[in-house]
């Protein structure tokens, strides 16, 4: 390279002039002419393209959990020092690797492995002021510092999602729980309704029955002079029993139905009932 009289410098590089072994000027890129014969030869071109260097560093966090970090810095030469990075630094890549580590292992432990998931935006950005600071002196930029991956210990990660595990299965007792509860809540109100219901049915329906049988009193009553309340009464008993009988008989659901018949059992539900009924007037009298 030093014996050539011509050379031509690519684009997005930089070349490097010495006179007689000491730096004389920087090459732009394009067709340069030296002159061996006073000494000039071009030293190195130097890419000024930007450059991606992976780190991967093991360090501790605060609450003892070993983890691995892999960082991506993207750097290059700054063109204008482009000296700097020529002469002052042999291996720049080393030299970036050994600041990285310096940096992440100074910052990691004083946070938790929560913290350090949650923060590693902060953490990289740390990580690139400190290497600018470094860096610029040598010739060097850095363009970009990315935490790509935060891989904690086997082990770690495990009881993680153990724990994970745990609290879904916590919450979904919980949830399980609350609808349980609720299933139960709805089914006693539906079922206090449907008591409700019933008994309203209940009532409607003995209120209908008395009302007709006021109703067919009050006008068998009218049409057949003679006749009292009572004898009305006692014929609408024995026609409902003999109805009774008549429906046990006749349904194919029931077996052999063994029930004392005769008509005086009429006439001792009659009495029943209206000694019920004198008992119920005298005893309400006397309350009064």
């Amino acid at each position: 390279m030093g014996n050539c009289f011509v050379t031509c410098v690519s684009q997005a590089s930089i070349g490097v002039v010495e006179r007689w072994g000491r730096f004389e000027r920087l090459a732009e890129p394009g067709l340069h002419f030296f002159n061996p014969f006073a000494g000039e030869c071009l030293a190195a071109v130097i890419s000024t393209r930007i450059c991606s260097l992976d780190v991967r560093i093991e360090t501790k966090t605060k609450d003892n959990v070993f983890v691995q970090l892999q960082c991506s810095i993207q750097y290059r030469v700054v063109k204008e020092n482009a000296d700097d990075a020529y002469y002052e630094l042999q291996n720049p890549k080393e030299q970036i690797r050994a600041f990285v580590f310096d940096v992440v292992r100074a910052i990691v432990p004083r946070m938790t492995l929560d913290e350090l998931f949650e923060q590693k935006g902060e953490v990289a950005q740390s990580v690139l002021e400190e290497l600018e600071k470094v860096m610029v002196t040598y010739g060097y930029n850095i363009e970009h510092m990315l935490m790509v991956d935060i891989v904690p210990d086997s082990h770690v990660r495990t009881a993680m999602n153990e724990i994970n595990k745990a609290e879904r299965l916590q919450l979904a007792s919980v949830y399980k729980g609350e609808a349980e509860k609720i299933l139960q809540v709805k089914r006693a109100e539906a079922e206090a309704e449907s008591k409700y219901l019933g008994g309203v049915g209940v009532a409607r329906q003995r209120q209908a029955i008395t009302d007709g049988l006021r109703e067919n009193i009050v006008n068998f009553s009218h049409k057949v002079e003679g006749t009292s309340a009572k004898e009305v009464m006692d014929l609408i008993m024995v026609t409902q029993y003999f109805d009774t009988i008549k429906d046990l008989g006749s349904s194919s659901n029931n077996t052999t139905v063994f029930i004392p018949h005769g008509p005086g059992h009429v006439r001792d539900i009659g009495e029943q009932i209206r000694n019920g009924l004198m008992e119920a007037n005298s005893a309400k009298l006397n309350t009064d």
